[in-house]
C-alpha cells in the first residue's frame, strides 16, 4: 500500500452555546472536500455535535475551550475532539441494553451511543487531565 497523504486542521473553540456548530461546520467542509457521500457528512456532523456538547456539558473544562483536531488521509476522516476537564468514569461509556436502555430513552444521555453508531471507530481515553474522543469515518470508494 503506498504512503497515504496526512493532512490536519485544529480548531480551538471557546465552551459557548452553538459554538458546536462551527466544528460541524468545518468537519462538514471537510468530507465535502474529501468526497464523503452525504449521508455520511450528516453522521459526522451529528457526532460532533454529540461530542462537542457533552464536553461543554460535562468536562468542566478549566481552560473554557475544546480543541477539535481533523486528519485526512486519501480515505478516512479522523475527529479527535480533547477538553481538559476533570473527565469520566469509563463505566459511563458502556452500551445500555434491554430494560436500562429503555429506561434511559425517556432521559437525555443519549449522545455517546449516536456517536457510536455514526461514525467507524470510536475510542475514548478519559482521565482527571481531561477527555480525548477520537473518531473514524472512513470514506465508501
Amino acid at each position: 500500500m503506498a504512503n497515504q497523504v496526512r493532512r490536519e486542521v485544529t480548531l480551538n473553540i471557546p465552551i459557548h452555546p452553538n459554538m458546536e456548530l462551527v466544528a460541524a461546520h468545518t468537519a462538514s467542509i471537510i468530507a465535502e472536500i474529501m468526497d464523503f457521500e452525504e449521508t455520511h457528512i450528516d453522521e459526522i456532523q451529528l457526532a460532533i455535535i454529540e461530542t462537542c456538547i457533552n464536553a461543554f456539558e460535562h468536562s468542566n473544562s478549566r481552560d473554557s475551550k475544546v480543541t477539535v483536531t481533523y486528519v485526512l488521509t486519501d480515505d478516512e476522516l479522523q475527529l479527535k475532539i480533547t477538553d481538559h476537564g476533570t473527565g469520566f468514569g469509563m463505566e459511563k461509556t458502556e452500551l445500555l441494553s434491554g430494560e436500562a436502555r429503555a429506561q434511559a430513552m425517556q432521559k437525555r444521555g443519549w449522545g455517546l451511543e449516536i456517536i457510536r453508531e455514526m461514525m467507524d471507530e470510536v475510542d475514548i481515553k478519559s482521565s482527571d487531565e481531561g477527555t480525548i474522543i477520537t473518531m473514524l469515518k472512513k470514506r465508501d470508494n
